[in-house]
């Protein structure tokens, strides 16, 4: 069968399961030829498929995530190393890097804090971004740091990038003229999708009856943390822009609203 053929048969076989079957069987298909999803849409669809393909295939079809199988996500302009037991990497978190951007420029920030780093997303995004720029990422998971130190040496930041396990901005005394963070804000009794629910860690994903738990423990470092003039762009869930606003200004921060592409609120832009 040609990989065109096995294609098409393999969407069929994911409508159900997944809210993009044709992505999913392409990206899967490309890593069992072990080529790009470009080279394989532009020049392979013809050719024999893979006998690798079908039990990634399956392995898709009882739920585990595109990017565990794999064991790669893009985000922003890196493509990034991940595994079970570390938070995937989700497009939706690019509007804090977008954030950044419209505030910094090309000029950048000289120094990035990363809290809750997980395999580095957005301190490596950033880095990437900016090449004078020089960065911490802290987590308190060791296997999440362990694919953070890879994929900063696979991208050629390790020279730039710091890792350290840690909780939140906890005994860090330096100051930083970015922070990014991506917290737990799901609330406990929320129901998530099987593939994310079943497979990705819970530690990263939930915070309390409200969802808020994390965001009470990070409001007061936050401006302890920031340079002068410095910002923090952090993570929020659709519904918690008025409660997290709230914590921060009790902190005497300010915090402006950003929506992600789907326009949905994503993100708050904080001052001190």
């Amino acid at each position: 069968m040609t990989c065109r053929k096995a294609l098409s048969a393999a969407v069929r076989r994911l409508a159900d399961i997944s809210d993009t079957p044709r992505l999913d069987a392409e990206l899967l298909m490309a890593h069992a030829l072990g080529i790009g999803r470009e080279s394989l849409l532009l020049s392979r669809l013809d050719n024999q498929g893979p006998e690798t393909f079908e039990p990634l295939l399956r392995r898709r079809e009882a739920g585990e995530p595109v990017a565990y199988i794999t064991g790669r996500r893009a985000f922003w302009t890196v493509e990034l190393e991940v595994g079970p037991g570390v938070l995937i990497p989700r497009p939706d978190s690019e509007t804090l890097i977008e954030a950044a951007v419209d505030h910094f420029g090309k000029a950048g920030p000289r120094t990035v804090l990363d809290l809750g780093t997980g395999p580095g997303t957005l301190l490596l995004a950033a880095l990437d971004q900016w090449p004078e720029a020089r960065g911490l990422g802290i987590d308190r998971s060791e296997k999440a740091l362990a694919l953070a130190g890879r994929n900063a040496g696979r991208l050629g930041l390790a020279g730039r990038a710091r890792f350290r396990l840690g909780d939140w901005g906890e005994g860090v005394e330096e100051r930083f003229d970015l922070i990014l963070c991506n917290p737990p804000y799901v609330e406990d009794s929320a129901e998530l999708p099987g593939e994310v629910s079943e497979w990705e860690p819970s530690e990263a994903l939930f915070a309390g009856p409200e969802g808020l738990d994390d965001y009470r423990r990070l409001a007061p470092r936050i401006g302890r943390l920031l340079t002068e003039g410095g910002i923090a762009c952090v993570e929020i869930g659709a519904a918690q822009a008025t409660a997290v606003t709230a914590l921060l200004e009790a902190e005497g921060l300010k915090a402006t609203l950003r929506q992600d592409l789907g326009g949905r609120p994503r993100c708050l832009v904080i001052e001190a």
